[in-house]
C-alpha cells in the first residue's frame, strides 16, 4: 500500500461532494492500492452537515481511507495537498447580475489560489468545478504563481460525457463505442460540442466517422449541439436541483485520466490554459481535445477546422474573454 495522498474537496457538504466522496475514498479514481486522506472544506454554517458526511464515510468502512479532515479554514484545508477539487462557488441567485456573480467568485478563487500557493504541494493537480468554471480556474491560477499553470484545469468532462451519450443514443450503441468527441470553449451554453472528428464502432463491429454513422447533419446542428449546450438547465428544470451524480462521475473521469493517462485511440475534453493552439488567445482557460500521459496533458494538434466550426469556437472564446475582463475588473 502506497503512502496516502491528500485530496481536498471544497463545498464538500453539498450535493456534488456527497455524490463524489465515496468514489474518491473507495479507490475508483486513484487506484485500489492508493491510500487517501480527504480534506473537506466548507463554509462555517455547513460544518454540522460536513460532520455528518464524515460519519457516513467512516460507516462505509473503506480500507483506503486513512483520515477525514473537516474544516472551514483554508490554512488547514490546503496544507500539503496532492489534489484539489474546487467544487464550492457562489451560485447565481435570482435577480443577481452577472458581474456580481463574477465578483463574488473572484473573491473565493483569488483566496483559494493564494492558499494553494502558500500551503499546497507545488505538484498539486487542481480541478475547478464551481461555475463559471473556466474563469474561476483562470483566477485561481493567476493567484498561485509558484504552481505551474499546467497543473490547473476546469471541468468540461461532464459536457464531453453528455456529448458521447447523445451520439450513442442516436446511433444505438453503448457509450464506450463513441470516441474522440470534443468540447471546445467555455463550460456554458456557448460551448461547441464537436463530433466532426469522432468515431463510432457500430454493433456489427464496423468503425465509422460519427457523421457517417449518424447520417443526419440537421440533427447534429439543430438537436445534438443545443441539447448538450443546455443540458444543465434542462436538469435544473426537471430536478429543481443542478447536476450532481453526473458531475461527480465526470470529476472522477477527469481525475482518473489525468492521473493514469488516456487511451491511445481516444482523447478527452479539459479546460486548460491555452498555449495559442487553434488560434485561441494564449492564457485563456479554454476546453480543448486533450491527451494525458505521465500525469501531464497535451492538446491534440492538427484537427481540421472549417469555417462553421471556427465561428462557433470564436463565439465561445469571445464569451471567455468578456468573462475574464469582467473578473479582472472586479479585482480592482
Amino acid at each position: 500500500m502506497s503512502e496516502p495522498i491528500r485530496v481536498l474537496v471544497t463545498g464538500a457538504a453539498g450535493q456534488i461532494g456527497y455524490s463524489l466522496l465515496y468514489s474518491l475514498a473507495n479507490g475508483d479514481v486513484f487506484g485500489k492500492d492508493q491510500a487517501i486522506i480527504l480534506h473537506l472544506l466548507d463554509i462555517t454554517p455547513a460544518l454540522g452537515a460536513l460532520g455528518g458526511v464524515k460519519f457516513e464515510l467512516e460507516d462505509c468502512s473503506l480500507p483506503l481511507l486513512r483520515d477525514v479532515v473537516c474544516t472551514d479554514q483554508e490554512t488547514v484545508a490546503f496544507k500539503d495537498i496532492d489534489v484539489a477539487v474546487l467544487v464550492g462557488a457562489m451560485p447565481r441567485r435570482e435577480g443577481m447580475e452577472r458581474k456580481d456573480l463574477l465578483a463574488a467568485n473572484v473573491r473565493i478563487f483569488k483566496s483559494q489560489g493564494a492558499a494553494l500557493d502558500q500551503y499546497a504541494k507545488k505538484t498539486v493537480k487542481v480541478l475547478v468545478v464551481g461555475n463559471p468554471a473556466n474563469t474561476n480556474c483562470l483566477i485561481c491560477s493567476k493567484n498561485a504563481p509558484s504552481i505551474p499553470s499546467e497543473n490547473f484545469s476546469c471541468l468540461t468532462r461532464l459536457d464531453h460525457n453528455r456529448a458521447k451519450a447523445q451520439v450513442a443514443l442516436k446511433v444505438g450503441v453503448t457509450t464506450d463505442k463513441v470516441r474522440q468527441v470534443t468540447i471546445w470553449g467555455n463550460h456554458s451554453s456557448t460551448q461547441f460540442p464537436d463530433v466532426r472528428h469522432a468515431k463510432v464502432t457500430l454493433n456489427n463491429g464496423e468503425t465509422k466517422q460519427a457523421y457517417d454513422a449518424i447520417q443526419d447533419e440537421n440533427w447534429i446542428k439543430n438537436s445534438f449541439i443545443p441539447v448538450v449546450q443546455k443540458r444543465g438547465a434542462a436538469i435544473i428544470a426537471a430536478r429543481k436541483l443542478s447536476s450532481a451524480m453526473s458531475a461527480a462521475k465526470a470529476i472522477c473521469d477527469h481525475l482518473r485520466d489525468w492521473w493514469f493517462g488516456t487511451p491511445n485511440d481516444d482523447w478527452v475534453s479539459m479546460g486548460v490554459v491555452s498555449d495559442g493552439s487553434y488560434g485561441i488567445e494564449k492564457g485563456l482557460v479554454y476546453s480543448f481535445p486533450i491527451k494525458c500521459q505521465n500525469r501531464t496533458w497535451s492538446i491534440v494538434q492538427g484537427l481540421e477546422i472549417n469555417d462553421w466550426a471556427r465561428d462557433l469556437m470564436t463565439k465561445t472564446a469571445q464569451e471567455l474573454i468578456q468573462e475574464r475582463d469582467d473578473a479582472f475588473d472586479a479585482t480592482k
